[in-house]
């Protein structure tokens, strides 16, 4: 992501979380088509696909509102992963409840849904781990991994930041803090 896109990108964000109506009408727009589409090719209809877009806009307002949140890839990847998330769970929801559907309940099983499901909330089981791991670690090692990996910052302005003496330190240090996250995050994975 370039450096005038990611700007362009906190900006939006940080106008949306305004409630600043230009900046939701745009991010709206901006991603809507793709959006919609996926939910339609996905077996939704068109009541389904704006629905759930809407659903994601406000998951994303009410984030963007929160002063922790950091958004770490595009707006456009958040909605779509938020959109995609609702649009499965509505779909676990529908086969929990045969009589709503359209069809052989079967056929829900073929298109793999319920593997996706269980692929994505797996996922979202490893990413809490990881945090549960990254909050044991303490400081500085926490803020050290999160300016690289989260941040994007490069060893040399990391060192500046944190003190070392030159980016070779600080790339030591980084090593040494990731081995003990592994640790920790082994070690919360085996509870």
């Amino acid at each position: 992501m370039s450096v005038i896109a990611l700007h362009s990108e906190e900006y939006m964000l940080a106008a949306l979380a305004k409630g600043e109506r230009v900046a939701t009408e745009e991010i709206y727009n901006r991603h809507a088509d793709t959006i919609c589409r996926w939910v339609k090719k996905n077996g939704g209809d068109s009541t389904d696909a704006d629905d759930i877009y809407q659903e994601a806009m406000v998951v994303l307002f009410e984030k963007a509102q929160n002063e922790d949140f950091r958004l770490t890839c595009k707006i456009g990847t958040y909605l779509f992963a938020v959109s995609k998330h609702l649009w499965y769970k509505k779909l676990q929801q529908r086969q929990n409840q045969p009589s709503e559907l359209s069809g052989d309940s079967d056929e829900w099983h073929d298109k793999g849904y319920e593997d996706d499901v269980n692929t994505h909330h797996e996922r979202e089981a490893h990413y809490e781990q990881m945090d549960a791991a990254l909050d044991q670690l303490g400081e500085p090692c926490s803020s050290l991994l999160k300016a690289f990996y989260h941040r994007d910052r490069s060893m040399t302005e990391i060192a500046a930041e944190f003190g070392y003496t030159n980016p070779e330190n600080a790339k030591t240090q980084k090593y040494k803090c990731l081995t003990r996250l592994r640790k920790i995050f082994y070690g919360v994975q085996a509870k």
